[in-house]
């Protein structure tokens, strides 16, 4: 089995394993109390948070350890707003942030506050200068990711840092995909990550407020962890995290050579292998292991469940793998195919020979799932150079594939109307469009669902 979702949690690092079974003989005991075992527990504590300091590139009194990556953004994020009150009730964010960082939002504007959603390119970037266009006098706080984590796009930090600082706002940085493979460069203020996504244990999270920012913890607190993540520190998994952190960023480097040229390989040649494909994502600023791609008339679910069955383990921000049966935030905020989505996110020490018979079983898989869809005849009635497709109780990919299926049946200059209720419809047919250079005229308002209008163009 080949294991492509580190995106989502990267396998226990051995390094990990090894000072997680060491430290849960030296490490249980409670760090606040002064007797023999008290005092062990205090110093890996202590290490511990020096060594993470040393990563991040911080003090090692601004490190917090926190329950997970999740708690360490809502941590950060209520921090400081509440910290910054007086000043305003305003939030920026970036409209791919993780969906911590826009819960947290959404609770945010649940109590009254306003908050910018800044939006992204194609390739999933954000432009400093909407950060800039975005600051407001009321402005409390600023969110941004270091790298999307799910097409890998790595974001303007630095810059946007550079802004807030200028204007007087704090900037937190969700740095979960980025921080194993190096600092986050930049004048930020707050910073929040994950060791399950580096190769350490889940269950711990990491949280940089640096001295000088205005913040208030919200809820009870006590006197662990500078008030800001009560309870009782889970020291073994804390010592793992941090030694897995190290162990990774030795290896970073080289790591990051060899994963961007096996990364670069699926961007090349999947266009090349599978007909009808989008590759997603910026080519040059992203992250080494990741690589996104949309397939044209596949469902999703049923493409990730062809390649598990052909031993690869890959994930998808496709609303066909999705309770909810809404796209990905991430793919819908880039305006990109979102149906057949497949991220596919190497570990560290992926081999190259996994890669190769990915590139093999591919083609395969998504034959397989076009075919089985079949593409149902769609039910047509005819207008004067318009066909109107009735696609409505019909979820992604059909409502595309009947669109495809009928656009050579209208002449140059005529126009298909497709019927859908299903929300990827939105994104898709636009996507669609632009893959196969025809005219998205728009959409209006039907006695059911949302009529899409497309112009035939060649």
């Amino acid at each position: 089995m080949s294991y492509f979702d580190a995106a989502s949690a990267a396998p226990l690092h051995p390094v990990a394993r090894q000072a997680l079974l060491a430290s849960l003989d030296e490490g249980w005991a409670d760090p606040a109390r002064l007797y023999r075992e008290g005092r062990k527990a205090r110093m890996l504590l202590d290490a511990a948070r020096e060594a993470a300091a040393e990563a991040v590139g911080c003090r090692a009194d601004e490190v917090v350890f926190t329950p997970s990556g999740s708690r360490a953004v809502h941590t950060g994020v209520a921090g400081a707003l509440a910290g910054r009150r007086r000043v305003g009730r305003h939030l920026i964010v970036s409209a791919v942030e993780h969906s911590s960082v826009l819960h947290s939002a959404e609770v945010f504007e649940a109590a009254g506050g306003t908050v910018t959603r800044v939006a992204v390119d194609r390739t999933g970037a954000v432009a400093a200068a909407d950060y800039a266009a975005a600051l407001r006098e009321d402005t409390a706080l600023a969110v941004l990711q270091s790298a999307n984590h799910e097409v890998g796009t790595v974001q303007p930090v630095a810059a946007v840092a550079e802004i807030c600082r200028a204007a007087g706002v704090p900037l937190l940085v969700d740095a979960a995909q980025s921080l194993g493979w190096g600092p986050v460069g930049g004048d930020w203020s707050l910073l929040a990550a994950s060791a399950h996504k580096w190769g350490g244990p889940s269950g711990v999270g990491l949280l940089v407020v640096r001295k000088g920012v205005r913040f208030a913890a919200q809820g009870p607190v006590d006197e662990r962890e500078s008030g800001r993540a009560p309870g009782f520190e889970n020291i073994p998994a804390i010592v793992a995290a941090v030694a897995s952190l190290r162990a990774v960023r030795a290896e970073a480097a080289r790591e990051a050579v060899r994963l961007r040229e096996l990364t670069e390989r699926i961007r090349t040649r999947v266009p090349r292998v599978v007909a009808d494909v989008e590759v997603v994502g910026d080519p040059e600023r992203r992250l080494p292991g990741i690589v996104t791609f949309s397939c044209l008339y596949v469902d999703g679910e049923a493409l990730l469940h062809e390649l598990d069955r052909a031993g690869f383990s890959v994930s998808s921000g496709s609303s066909c793998t999705s309770s909810t049966l809404t796209p990905s935030h991430v793919l819908r905020a880039m305006g990109v195919l979102s149906e057949g989505n497949v991220r596919v996110s190497l570990p560290m020490g992926a081999a190259e020979a996994d890669v190769e018979r990915f590139l093999e079983v591919l083609p395969g898989a998504v034959a397989a799932v076009r075919e089985k869809l079949g593409a149902p005849a769609p039910a047509v009635r005819t207008r004067p150079a318009e066909l109107v497709v009735d696609s409505l109780g019909k979820r992604c990919p059909i409502p595309v594939i009947e669109l495809a299926k009928v656009i050579g049946d209208v002449p140059v200059g005529g126009t298909v109307r497709i019927l859908s209720d299903d929300e990827a419809a939105r994104l898709d047919i636009p996507a669609w469009c632009e893959m196969r250079n025809q005219q998205y005229i728009g959409e209006e308002p039907a006695d059911r669902g949302t009529a899409y209008l497309v112009r035939r163009t060649t």
